[in-house]
């Protein structure tokens, strides 16, 4: 901190009037004093200096003497001299506020710090409204890591002066150090009341608004920065960021162009950029974009993890982990990408490197909600896990969101178990993916049926494809959720008096899971998405069937097991022109087994039983789709694994992924499917029987694993359930080995199933409908005669 004005305040009478005096011949000890002091305001230290010395050498008892002689000492560095000339200060001045708080500088630049604080309190003591002594206070306090001692320091020295610029700043790095971001959003507002044209705050409230997930007030922060610079190239990249949070990725592209176009070599912006434009799905723009960044920066460890999730999405997995790797390597406290590696390498079927680099993100940053995600889903490809042990791990997580949670206690909804419900959805899939294929048929069953009900939709990421616009004609409302935090969302659905609130992804992509810890609903429910426990303990029910959750496994969830009578899932029949072929093996002259599913779910078990089966059936093919094999390494390693149980590259097909309507007209080569396990199918279980592919399906005991199961059973096919590997072999052999049969399963399969209860949209929405009913009475009679509160 400063030193002490010795000329003005230091708590000694003043010298004389301050105009030069020509020397006396023998002057007093006053004398020197006062010509020191003239001396040393007219910048000639050294000469102030020696007249000092001599002051002291006439009169040692004269205490201004050496309090500005230690702090010229100090002015130049020398801080032990300086502290024996102040201390000799106070010894013949005691209440020298002034020196005392000299003092407390020249141990503070000596690095004693308890010392320094001890001095500063004892200025402080003879002048309790020293606002410069409460700051080098809060300064010391900080050295000693006693930051909420510190930040009450601060506060006393803006009590003093409140436009103390120095203290609020430094009043506002405790806050955001402690996370107590509200105070240090307030901080910062104090100081523009006090500067409300300064461009550098308004930049920084809207950096702590960001963090607060308060985005649009953010977004107005940067907003104002701007107008008042237009030129501000951190206020365009800042409200860039907030843009693309809130879900407005176009205007955040913009934004990313206005910086780059004041300043071409900001950093920052350039990564931004290819953030933005990744998510928009743009990969070519994107890389370049994080190029440009390594560009100025090949050291930028958030770029070369940018890249590898661009590379990811894009199938090349050796680039996506070289990227990641590298990342981690020149900064290896990088959770994210450790995280995003581990998401890698989890596609790759590298499951013990996944585990290993998500834990490690964990590790680096205990609160990483992403990464327990990642860490919860990949137990779903490991055989042989503890059901209690996964449930366990999924508590930890409930436990970590329920801390940041403040739960509702109390609900305006009236507990009426006959009027009309409000059923919110909350997912990121409400678009081209799975999640959107078994929705979209249900929801317009729902709204075109006259049961009383009305739907909510608050999709957590922006997607706009005919799928999502046929979702959101079946909702009452449609209420997008990116860059609401978690409160703000809660609150929204809240304010919204949605009864029943569902969750549909689980620990899956773009979930907002801990908007659930909040309770923003009375009953709330996880259905559809994911094949396990949530572990959040404000989740009340998850939905199954009768086929798919054994009452013995109910304690393997923290949520109460609510069945249809059927099934839990219902799918919507492509809008794609695709026939069911006739039987392939009977014009190839040799049976097609087929496996479209994620490459991960193949695990060593399944491979060694698809080998036999491949050995028990002559001349038999192997036809694996997955995006996986864009890669040729990918390919090669599958070849390599089944070639270590005897089976040849010739009789496998690897092809990579299309899109979905020359993917389900790939079925029209498979004769029969088999389903991988301990993860079963779900979507490519119901494509190919829709396609007249029967699946092959191993029973397990868990929830997960009996997905086959149940949709197998709902679609009249038990006899191709089987209970063990020896039992799936046999069933395999038997299948393959009658053409004739096989033929006349495939040409009346879709009819089948089309009538079955995983297609009928209209049974299953009634169904579904009294289930949520159900739920609801079960409140409304536990709350039967409470007052909501407002």
């Amino acid at each position: 901190m400063g030193l002490f004005d010795r000329f003005a305040k230091a708590g000694f009478p003043a010298a004389g009037g301050g105009t030069h005096k020509a020397p006396e011949p023998n002057p007093s000890a006053e004398q020197l004093l006062e010509q020191g002091m003239q001396f040393e305001q007219q910048g000639q230290v050294e000469d102030a200096l020696r007249c000092y010395e001599s002051a002291i050498g006439l009169m040692p008892e004269l205490a201004r003497a050496h309090f500005n002689r230690g702090t010229i000492l100090l002015d130049r560095g020398d801080a032990q001299n300086a502290l024996d000339a102040l201390s000799k200060a106070v010894q013949y001045k005691p209440d020298s506020a002034g020196a005392h708080f000299n003092i407390g500088a020249a141990y503070a630049r000596l690095d004693r710090h308890e010392a320094a604080v001890s001095a500063y309190q004892q200025a402080l003591t003879l002048k309790p409204d020293f606002a410069e002594a409460e700051m080098a206070l809060g300064a010391a306090l900080e050295e000693l890591e006693q930051q909420e001692a510190a930040a009450a320091s601060y506060r006393r020295a803006l009590a003093v002066q409140p436009d103390y610029a120095q203290a609020h700043h430094k009043l506002v790095g405790i806050l955001k150090s402690l996370g107590r971001l509200d105070e240090a959003s307030d901080c910062y507002r104090r100081m523009l009341a006090f500067d409300p044209t300064n461009v550098e705050l308004l930049n920084q409230l809207g950096a702590v608004q960001k963090d607060q997930k308060q985005f649009q007030a953010a977004a107005t922060s940067f907003r104002q920065a701007l107008k008042l610079n237009p030129q501000d190239a951190l206020a365009h990249n800042n409200l860039g960021a907030t843009l693309r949070t809130l879900g407005q990725l176009e205007a955040a592209v913009e934004s990313y162009r206005q910086a780059l176009k004041i300043r071409p070599d900001f950093l920052e912006a350039h990564h931004n950029l290819g953030n933005v434009l990744a998510t928009m799905e743009q990969p070519d723009l994107a890389l370049a974009s994080y190029r440009r960044a390594l560009e100025i920066n090949p050291n930028f460890a958030e770029s070369l993890t940018g890249m590898g999730s661009v590379f990811h999405t894009l199938g090349r997995f050796d680039d996506a982990v070289a990227s990641h790797q590298q990342a981690v390597k020149l900064k290896p406290d990088y959770a994210n990408a450790h995280s995003n590696l581990g998401i890698v390498l989890q596609d790759l079927g590298q499951l013990e490197s996944a585990l290993k680099s998500t834990r490690r993100a964990l590790e680096i940053n205990p609160d990483f909600c992403e990464a327990y995600n990642s860490l919860l889903f990949m137990h779903n490809y490991l055989a042989d896990q503890s059901p209690l042990d996964l449930r366990s791990e999924a508590e930890r997580y409930g436990d970590m969101v329920a801390r940041h949670a403040r739960p509702k206690l109390s609900w305006e909804n009236t507990p009426d178990p006959s009027r009309s419900l409000r059923v919110g959805l909350v997912s990121g899939d409400f678009c081209d993916h799975p999640v959107g294929y078994f929705l979209e048929g249900i929801l317009a069953a729902l709204a075109s049926s006259a049961l009383p009900l009305q739907l909510f939709a608050y999709p957590t990421r922006a997607c706009d494809d005919t799928i999502s616009q046929r979702i959101k004609a079946a909702c009452t409302g449609w209420h997008p959720a990116a860059g609401l935090s978690d409160e703000d969302l809660a609150q929204k659905i809240h304010d919204d008096r949605i009864d029943i609130l569902m969750d549909l992804s689980g620990h899956t992509a773009h979930n907002r899971l801990p908007v659930f810890a909040w309770k923003p609903a009375p009953v709330q429910v996880s259905w559809l998405g994911y094949f396990a426990t949530t572990g959040v303990a404000a989740i009340d029910y998850l939905i199954a069937d009768p086929w798919t959750l054994p009452a013995s496994e109910e304690r393997s969830f923290t949520e109460k097991i609510w069945r249809l009578p059927e099934t839990r899932l219902c799918f919507t029949p492509p809008d794609a022109d695709v026939t069911v072929s006739p039987l392939p093996a009977l014009s190839n002259g040799y049976v097609t087994f087929g496996c479209f599913n994620n490459l991960t779910k193949m695990n060593n078990a399944v491979v060694a039983l698809w080998a036999r089966i491949l050995k028990e059936v002559p001349g038999s093919r192997l036809f694996l789709k997955a995006r996986q094999f864009k890669e040729a390494s990918e390919q090669h390693e599958v070849v390599a694994r089944f070639s270590e149980h005897g089976i040849e590259a010739g009789r496998l097909i690897l092809e990579d992924y299309v899109l979905r309507e020359s993917y389900l007209a790939t079925y029209q080569r498979v004769d029969i499917a088999l389903d991988p396990f301990p993860y079963p199918g779900g979507t490519t279980t119901v494509e190919a029987l829709w396609m007249g592919v029967p699946v092959l399906t191993l029973a397990g005991e868990q929830f997960l694993s009996r997905q086959g199961v149940g949709l197998l059973m709902n679609a009249g096919l038990p006899d191709w359930i089987a209970t063990d590997a020896d039992d799936y072999l046999a069933r395999a052999v038997s299948h393959a080995s009658d053409l004739q049969r096989l033929a006349r399963l495939r040409a009346g399969l879709r009819l089948q199933v089309l009538a079955s209860p995983i297609f009928d949209a209209q049974r299953f929405a009634v169904q579904f409908a009294t289930a949520l009913r159900g739920m609801w009475r079960v409140w409304c009679k536990q709350n039967v005669g409470h007052t909501a509160a407002h």
